[in-house]
């Protein structure tokens, strides 16, 4: 990893700025689910993972409770991830179908993930002052991504407030409009496709299929351009 990249990540790792997520993340670890009684949480904000030469960015709103904020990985150890890591092994963007922690090996092919929020905030819901202050990691995320093309939203929440920050960077008058599959471009150059959230309920009432999510990957990386 690149030295920029891992300073980044050791500071967003000790970053105490949220009160009320520092609480709710100790709160977490420590009241666990039956099924994770006795592992140890990583129970601290959730850094992306990948290199610095990805073309792909995939972005989520936060880490889930029992997810990332258990195995420190964005979109591991949850049945979200579970689906997407499928989706991705498919499209052939990683290396494995599935993600269980740090430790397992796993590779991307120029492709970036993670989330707009590094702390998993109760009722998956951030506050404003939160979002502004995780904002900051964000930016020097996809910064440091000097090769990249292509951003993929995982949910209408994470591509509202990644427009969002967007819009404090350049002036933006034209609307963004979530829709899965739909392909947005920034004034600077970046493509934004927004897509369903991988979350069981999407999943399960068919709002998204795995086909769906094939697709819509196999769309990205061709128009990253790997």
């Amino acid at each position: 990893m690149d030295i920029r990249l891992n300073n980044l990540n050791n500071t967003i790792v000790n970053c105490k700025k949220c009160p009320r997520l520092v609480k709710f993340i100790n709160k977490i670890s420590t009241q666990k689910r039956k099924q994770n009684i006795n592992e140890t949480y990583w129970g601290k904000p959730v850094p992306g993972f990948g290199n610095l030469n990805s073309k792909l960015a995939i972005v989520g709103l936060a880490p889930a409770a029992h997810g990332g904020t258990r195995t420190g990985r964005a979109f591991t150890g949850d049945k979200s991830g579970d689906f997407l890591f499928k989706c991705l092994h498919e499209a052939g963007i990683s290396n494995s179908p599935f993600s269980k922690n740090l430790n397992d090996n796993l590779k991307l092919n120029y492709t970036y993930v993670t989330n707009i929020l590094k702390c998993v905030p109760p009722g998956d819901k951030p506050l404003s002052n939160e979002i502004s202050n995780c904002s900051k990691f964000f930016n020097e995320e996809i910064l440091y991504l000097k090769k990249l093309k292509v951003i993929v939203t995982l949910g209408k929440v994470a591509f509202d407030n990644c427009i969002k920050l967007y819009k404090k960077k350049f002036i933006i008058r034209k609307k963004f409009v979530f829709k899965h599959g739909r392909l947005q471009l920034l004034p600077n150059g970046l493509i934004i496709l927004s897509s369903y959230h991988p979350s069981p309920r999407n999943v399960n009432t068919k709002l998204i299929s795995n086909k769906m999510m094939v697709n819509l990957f196999i769309k990205a990386k061709k128009l990253a351009k790997f």
